[in-house]
């Protein structure tokens, strides 16, 4: 199936797969001109307005937290679900993708789904799992998780361990849908690339999987977030007691 104009048939998937594209329907929106959000290469360099630290200020605000490295692995952990849930969700209902090079990609750092991205022209590419990686991957969680560290001292072991945590919540909504709907065909597609993908050296190590289910290595410090605890995929079987200032990586 041809990628249409509005990406549509992301839409019944839920909010985290929809990709919203430029130009859209006016009013669409309530919140800024989209057209003039930073785009996602120009968060992950941290030019211009930081729309990185504005993320991780509104995350740590919502989260009610005083420590910038937990707001950081949330909110890349967040990032990462929306970009591999529109990815996989193209690559499975459409067998492509669009390009999603992070200069196509605007991104509101103030909103939440689906309104914090846009793609701002459509250009289609292959939807095989080596395209995935390279979008995704090497597109733009590898400079995203190279900003954090530099600019959060977040352990490059953990945000990996988001990223396939992400990953394996997209994979696990895909394959629940299609199976609702009666399109295994669809569930296996989704279960086949997802598997290529945790192949991945950057993934292989991030956990272990089981069926749809995904137990990480490391753990997104959720725990610390007042009232928080662990996650369903976290290391942890309860919440560690830890210092102020640690983090698992």
């Amino acid at each position: 199936m041809d990628l249409d104009p509005a990406l549509a048939a992301l839409r019944p998937l839920g909010g985290f797969f929809v990709l919203r594209t430029l130009p859209g329907p006016a009013g669409a929106t309530d919140g800024p001109d989209p057209g003039r959000l930073p785009t996602l290469a120009e968060a992950y360099e941290r030019v211009g307005p930081d729309a990185l630290a504005v993320r991780v200020a509104v995350v740590a605000d919502r989260l009610r937290t005083g420590e910038p490295r937990v707001a950081a692995s949330i909110a890349q952990q967040g990032l990462a679900a929306r970009l591999w849930s529109v990815a996989l969700g193209c690559a499975v209902r459409y067998g492509r993708l669009p390009d999603l090079g992070p200069h196509l990609l605007r991104w509101d750092p103030l909103a939440a789904a689906p309104d914090d991205l846009y793609l701002t022209e459509l250009r289609p590419r292959p939807g095989d799992a080596a395209d995935l990686a390279a979008a995704v991957l090497h597109g733009h969680l590898e400079p995203l998780t190279r900003a954090l560290t530099a600019g959060y001292g977040s352990a490059p072991g953990l945000l990996w361990g988001n990223a396939g945590s992400a990953l394996a919540g997209a994979a696990r909504e895909l394959d629940r849908w299609a199976r609702a709907h009666g399109r295994t065909d669809l569930a296996d597609r989704a279960r086949a690339l997802t598997d290529e993908l945790f192949a991945q050296p950057l993934l292989r190590a991030t956990g272990t999987r089981t069926g749809t289910a995904f137990r990480r290595r490391s753990c997104c410090l959720y725990y610390r977030v007042p009232g928080g605890g662990v996650c369903g995929d976290c290391c942890f079987p309860r919440p560690p007691r830890s210092s102020p200032g640690a983090a698992s990586g």
